[in-house]
């Protein structure tokens, strides 16, 4: 049978999201917000040569414009104001949250509360504003190398990395302000809009390549067909959980004796997300990225590097698959899922797995059932973001269908559907409460009136 909560879901409708102001008003905060990010990357920055500007992101689009160009909406490609994007307060955030995991004095604040909470959201952006000042001054340099500066010299370089370092930390603001008053998260937002942005033009050539009998018909047609099968299949996965049975003991509080119960605790098919993608692309962009900087004056070393881990060769899907499985293993039982503590606040609410004792013997069982777990998850990563490397290599598709776009989309979708059902539901609720709450003053009022007839 249905709960309340289900039926109510199943009876949500257009004349429920109008009721629904305070929704209304987080939804056009949100839009408002999100029009004032594209806004921004039009916007170029300053002592920027526009006509030799294309030419220099084509040469570094296999560096620069793999991961980071994924991340700002088009931004770097016209080295606008947020040509940064969001990328420098992710990598700060995951930084700080692994050093939380490993350094004791971090780990420390965690437990400390709000307190802790904000001193660790103060580290983040200390490391943001240093993470963005370093790439900001890189991509400064190589303007200037490449040309495109229209007075180079330091006053650039300042200009530059004033207007880039601006531009990340206001929207890191955006974020805050979307994710405190509008729907969903607004740092996934952001990155959200900026690869679905991007997604129009790219489609746009991919079609006219088959317009100009570069692709077949065939192609075209599997290739959609496998972006669909592939949405579906990442919605499937991050849905998927592993619930393992929990049991409460009956208990006694006073002169009462409450029965025991049960639960399940879920343990996502991959408790990670869509980090361990991010941190392996990021080190693979890694030699391409200085050999972009360094304008091709790379030595035998690097030469040798570049031509073995290029897009699609061998060493650079195997290295990929690799980092994948690894991160998604070391930042699971480190940061998204610590069985540790799992263990820990399961013995403090008296709660056991059956068969297996509370406290050490409860941490090794999570541990083996987590491991089991993450076979699947992390073959499901690598499965998803290798399939679009081989075929842009083996075909040579134009469209970038890469799978970490893929898995960014489809959870940033899933995640504001599930918090606008939520805010849904909450007003339907409030509803009920008001209704309820009439009829009581109403019934109250009938019962004065009927004792007041009776007294005369």
């Amino acid at each position: 049978m249905a709960s309340a909560a289900e039926q109510m879901a199943a009876n949500m409708s257009w004349g429920a999201f109008g009721k629904a102001t305070e929704l209304r008003q987080r939804i056009f905060f949100t839009l408002g917000l999100l029009i004032v990010y594209r806004l921004g990357t039009y916007i170029p920055v300053p002592g920027i040569d526009g006509a030799e500007l294309r030419a220099f992101m084509e040469q570094a689009a296999s560096g620069l414009g793999g991961i980071l160009s994924m991340f700002t909406g088009g931004a770097l490609g016209r080295m606008g104001i947020f040509a940064l994007g969001i990328m420098p307060y992710i990598s700060a955030s995951i930084i700080v949250q692994l050093l939380a995991a490993m350094v004791p004095q971090l780990e420390q604040l965690k437990k400390e509360g709000e307190q802790g909470r904000k001193k660790i959201n103060q580290y983040t952006r200390y490391g943001t504003v240093f993470l963005a000042t370093f790439q900001a001054y890189g991509l400064a340099v190589s303007l200037e190398a490449g040309g495109l500066a229209s007075d180079p010299g330091w006053y650039f370089r300042a200009g530059t990395i004033i207007t880039l370092v601006g531009g990340t930390m206001f929207l890191m603001w955006l974020g805050e302000q979307i994710t405190a008053r509008g729907v969903g998260n607004g740092i996934s937002l952001i990155i959200f809009v900026g690869i679905i942005a991007e997604v129009p033009a790219a489609l746009a050539q991919f079609l006219s390549q088959g317009r100009s009998g570069a692709l077949s018909p065939a192609v075209i047609i599997g290739v959609m067909l496998m972006i669909v099968a592939v949405i579906a299949f990442v919605v499937f996965m991050e849905r998927a959980l592993r619930k393992i049975h929990i049991q409460y003991p009956r208990r006694q509080v006073g002169m009462k004796v409450y029965d025991g119960g049960s639960s399940h605790l879920p343990v996502k098919v991959n408790p990670a997300g869509v980090i361990p993608a991010i941190f392996a692309s990021s080190l693979l962009l890694l030699p391409t990225t200085i050999s972009t900087f360094s304008h091709s004056q790379a030595g035998p070393v690097m030469s040798v590097i570049l031509a073995y881990f290029g897009p699609g060769q061998p060493l650079y899907l195997a290295f990929f698959t690799g980092m994948i499985v690894f991160f998604t293993y070391f930042y699971t039982f480190n940061v998204a899922f610590k069985t540790e503590d799992v263990a820990d606040n399961l013995k403090n609410q008296n709660g056991f797995i059956p068969g297996i004792r509370p406290g050490k013997r409860t941490q090794e069982y999570l541990d083996y059932v987590v491991a089991r777990i993450l076979v699947l998850g992390s073959g499901y990563l690598a499965l998803v973001c290798l399939l679009p490397e081989v075929l842009r290599s083996q075909l040579a598709i134009p469209f970038y269908f890469g799978g970490t776009s893929v898995l960014i989309v489809v959870s940033v979708t899933m995640d504001t559907i599930q918090q606008v059902q939520s805010h849904l539901l909450a007003h339907q609720y409030e509803g009920l409460i008001e209704k309820s709450q009439l009829g009581r003053k109403g019934k109250g009022r009938t019962k004065a009136k009927r004792k007041g007839v009776a007294r005369r």
